[in-house]
């Protein structure tokens, strides 16, 4: 059958490639550059599972910026477009997701419209209602950045927020792209669907948030926050997964996402909920405190991206750190080498590695790699993995 995606960040383009493997898919972005590296078999996001896919394995997958020739004569209709959250409307903007149901009405009103991206709880209710004739329903994504292919391949789960024959023909389409066989999936109501995708992603900021929280009070007390944490995660109900220390959740899903589901908990009583969006503010500020007790002068920031194996700088706590320690009065310079201008948000990029780690005299990182390992009485970090 033909597949549209609409959208080639982490989640459309993961989705276009896992299903063009039996399917031809027709994947629709608004950058020229990302569909000119599509098309030519090349991966315009930092994946992996998806550069060697498109490399080597025969996809039917081809990028485009029409519209009309995407979406015309496809029985699924994909909608993968960002969500990001406006604090102005204690929402999230879905301007881009309501665009692309416009759309795909326009030149294929009998398309299955399936959004993956995230959405508020009632959205879909809302748009079924703004438009009765049209089939929408919601499937959340469980994708890590850096290995979006690979969880789709491996799927943790498989959930879609209807009970429809569309809806079991579509989770069809997900199982059998995947190479993981038994794949637990469930069929919910849209608000339900909406719902499991974030608490799912609050869950893991609280996680973060917790562990963050630990390593503030064992630097507070002077105890190796290390230790500590080991101890606490041989216990098999917590485990020793998705506790290493750093200056903040960030990324794509888990700010936004949080705050989301704040907003949805309007009139209903909790604590909780307020604690961990709160928590992340409160740990970016001592992050930044802890750097400008070491009184530098110059502080070096080395990396921006939010952990290794994503080029993803959106919503990176260590950015609000430099922010902070920029508001106090010291100088700060970014070492990124993905980047190739003279400045970031205002604040200059070296773009030698030795001159950045001679000016700096403290270097902040989120995480830590060999190449900076030979500086490590200048680095401050809370990356317990790989500083030892």
């Amino acid at each position: 059958m033909k597949i549209a995606v609409i959208g080639t960040g982490y989640v459309g383009l993961s989705l276009a490639t896992l299903l063009s493997q039996h399917h031809q898919v027709m994947a629709l972005d608004i950058v020229p550059e990302k569909v000119a590296l599509i098309n030519d078999k090349q991966s315009p996001i930092k994946d992996p599972q998806i550069s060697d896919f498109l490399a080597h394995k025969p996809l039917d997958l081809t990028a485009t910026l029409d519209a009309k020739e995407a979406i015309t004569g496809a029985q699924f209709v994909l909608i993968a477009t960002p969500t990001n959250y406006d604090p102005q409307t204690n929402h999230f903007d879905t301007r881009s997701v309501q665009a692309a149901i416009k759309e795909t009405i326009a030149f294929n009103p009998q398309a299955q419209i399936v959004i993956k991206s995230t959405i508020p709880v009632g959205f879909i209710d809302q748009m079924t209602s703004q438009y009765p004739d049209t089939k929408i329903l919601f499937s959340p994504e469980f994708l890590r950045e850096g290995t979006a292919l690979y969880d789709n391949l491996y799927p943790s789960r498989i959930v879609v927020g209807a009970f429809t024959k569309e809806a079991h023909d579509f989770a069809g389409l997900l199982q059998e792209a995947a190479i993981k066989t038994d794949i637990p999936t469930l069929f919910t109501s849209s608000e339900e669907a909406e719902a499991i995708k974030l608490f799912s992603n609050t869950y893991l900021a609280m996680r973060v948030a917790y562990f963050n929280e630990l390593d503030t009070y064992a630097q507070k007390k002077g105890f190796d926050a290390g230790r500590i944490i080991q101890g606490v995660g041989l216990d098999p109900r917590i485990g020793s997964f998705y506790n290493n220390p750093s200056f903040g959740y960030g990324g794509y899903c888990l700010p936004k996402d949080s705050k989301q589901l704040l907003a949805s908990y309007a009139g209903v009583p909790q604590e909780l909920m307020s604690a961990i969006v709160a928590s992340n503010d409160t740990r970016k500020h001592f992050m930044a405190d802890s750097v400008l007790a070491r009184s530098p002068k110059v502080v070096g920031v080395y990396r921006l991206a939010m952990k290794k194996g994503s080029d993803n700088f959106r919503q990176s706590s260590i950015i609000d750190v430099m922010a902070f320690i920029q508001a106090a009065g010291v100088q700060v310079v970014i070492y990124e080498p993905t980047l190739t201008e003279d400045s970031f948000q205002g604040l200059p990029l070296v773009h030698d590695l030795a001159s950045f780690k001679a000016q700096s005299d403290v270097i902040i990182a989120n995480r830590v790699s060999d190449e900076i390992k030979d500086v490590l009485d200048k680095v401050y970090t809370r990356d317990e993995s790989n500083v030892k």
